[in-house]
Order: structure tokens, then C-alpha cells, then sequence
């Protein structure tokens, strides 16, 4: 599963060719969590309330890039774009 961004101690990533909704997973020490890109909600999995915060935020700010990557670049197995950060 690719990487696309890290920060804060998360790690996001994104699979080849994944189900709908449009979504990343991420990763936080013992923490996983599965984020739809367009509600920024958590889909499964757990995140404690400040890294949840941290990623709606991103989110937010990256929601069109996301889409990008999960719909144009994840269904032709094509190279994911990195995502910048959260500073």
C-alpha cells in the first residue's frame, strides 16, 4: 500500500484500485483508521480525538487531491501524487 503523506506520527496511504467510498487509511502508532475523503469521517477502525482532528483537517484542506489520486490514479494503477503535510 503506497504512502502519500506522513505527519504528526501518522502515516497515510492508499491502496490500488480500492472500494468505494473514496478513502485513506491511516496509521498512528497502535491505531488504524479507514477516513472517507469526502466526509473526512471515519469509516472503520479508531484514531484518538487529536489525530482524528489533525486528519479532518488535512483532509479538508487536500480533499480534491485525495480524489485525485483515489479516483483517477488508483484505478489505472498509476503512480499516487504525494500529498503535502500538515505543518
Amino acid at each position: 500500500m503506497p504512502e502519500i503523506s506522513r505527519f504528526l506520527g501518522m502515516i497515510i496511504k492508499m491502496f490500488f484500485d480500492d472500494h468505494n467510498p473514496p478513502h485513506f487509511h491511516v496509521e498512528f502508532q497502535e491505531y488504524r483508521a479507514i477516513i472517507n475523503i469526502k466526509t473526512a469521517d471515519i469509516i472503520e477502525g479508531y484514531l484518538p480525538p487529536k489525530q482524528l482532528k489533525s486528519i479532518q483537517l488535512w483532509t479538508s484542506i487536500h480533499e480534491e487531491e485525495l480524489l485525485e489520486n483515489f479516483i483517477n490514479l488508483g484505478k489505472d494503477f498509476k503512480s499516487w501524487n504525494k500529498i503535502e503535510p500538515l505543518a
